[in-house]
């Protein structure tokens, strides 16, 4: 591959703080056959939502606060969660910051 073939270099923070929108993701791009979307998490809830396939939930910078049922589980800068495929969750209010998602 040479040069001119690469993709170009994305910052994930700037990229997500520039949308427009707030808990709408991106999609950045595709590898190993895995979608990267990025979003902008703003402090409020997000409702819950369930796949038939597994997401990895990858906080960039800030805190994520996933909930499962009663449960609330800090994701902290740095830190992914996989959530299995069936499992219903949802994001408490106090999410703020930049959230990768890599799904299918």
């Amino acid at each position: 591959m040479t040069t001119s073939e690469r993709m170009p270099l994305t910052n994930l923070v700037s990229l997500a703080e520039s949308l427009p929108t707030s808990w709408r993701s991106t999609l950045v791009g595709k590898a190993a056959g895995a979608n990267f979307k990025v979003l902008r998490m703003d402090g409020s809830a997000y409702p819950a939502e369930v796949h038939a396939f597994d997401e990895a939930l990858l906080v960039l910078e800030g805190q994520m606060n996933l909930r499962f049922d009663e449960t609330v589980v800090p994701v902290m800068a740095g830190d992914v969660y996989i959530v299995p495929a069936g499992v219903s969750h949802a994001v408490a209010p106090g999410s703020h910051g930049t959230l990768l998602i890599i799904d299918p």
